[in-house]
């Protein structure tokens, strides 16, 4: 979403840094993979607060990110929003041999950001990792990180966007006219609703432009990573904010574990067969 100065146009959809991308059905596509047990849909608590206490608060999430910590072969260079769920899904399945570094969320406000930020960091990255693995969708950049991933030889998450890759591809593409009027928050976004919505958008300064913005909305789909009564709770309360209908879908981390597992086994494949390389 870009900020107040420079906002959408009126009837434009804007969603968590762009306009949302609206994902073309492709018939014939397979349904995705099963998810394995190893990719838990909630935390044990006692996993859960050492994840509270050892992190940045969501606004240092936000707007700073995440330092690596230069421990692990294996470096996964991602956006703050999805810091807790990266960090969950490591302790879970014992992925020591990876590192994460968190570009500011906020950077999803200015898309056209993005890409130049990776390539700063991949560059940073060379010769302190054996490998890098983005963990970004496109997130608005229109293809450029894609290229730029490919250009710097590096792979990345696929998919449009963080909510697809939670709702998981499949799934998500298969509702795409269904809820052509939807706006997507997760977890995060729903805790960051004011620095991600209203203050860019000026809405707390001028509450009636609301409708300028999300007229052609309908709903408001917390797309949910965990079960917590009072993020439902302030999912719902930013739904009456925007004057939408509220709907909650439980994703867990969706496709996002999948696409870790594969790059901490190419990980542990490449050191065996002694290969290495950014």
């Amino acid at each position: 979403m870009t900020g107040a100065a420079e906002g959408p146009q009126a009837g434009t959809r804007p969603g968590h840094g762009h306009r949302r991308p609206r994902p073309v059905r492709r018939t014939g596509t397979p349904p995705p993979p099963a998810r394995p047990d190893t990719f838990p849909s909630a935390l044990p608590p006692a996993l859960a607060t050492g994840l509270r206490t050892g992190l940045p608060d969501h606004r240092t999430l936000t707007e700073d990110g995440l330092a690596p910590t230069g421990a692990g072969r294996v470096l996964l260079l991602a956006c703050g929003a999805l810091a807790r769920e990266i960090l969950a899904l490591k302790a879970t399945n014992g992925w020591d041999h990876l590192d994460l570094h968190c570009l500011p969320a906020i950077l999803h406000n200015h898309p056209e950001r993005i890409t130049p930020a990776v390539e700063a960091a991949v560059a940073a990255a060379r010769g302190r990792y054996g490998r890098v693995f983005v963990v970004y969708a496109d997130c608005g950049t229109g293809g450029r990180l894609a290229a730029a991933c490919a250009r710097l030889g590096v792979e990345m998450v696929a998919g449009p966007h963080c909510y697809a890759f939670f709702d998981g591809l499949g799934a998500f593409s298969a509702r795409a006219e269904e809820e052509a009027g939807a706006f997507y928050l997760t977890d995060f976004l729903v805790r960051q609703f004011d620095a991600f919505v209203i203050r860019p958008l000026g809405l707390d300064r001028h509450p009636e432009l609301r409708d300028l913005y999300f007229g052609n909305y309908d709903r408001l789909v917390h797309l949910a990573q965990t079960e917590d009564p009072g993020l439902d709770a302030a999912a719902r309360a930013a739904a009456a904010r925007l004057g939408l209908a509220h709907q909650r879908r439980f994703t867990g981390y969706g496709d996002l574990g999948p696409a870790l597992a594969r790059a901490a086994t190419a990980a542990t494949a490449a050191k065996g067969a002694g290969g290495g390389g950014a």
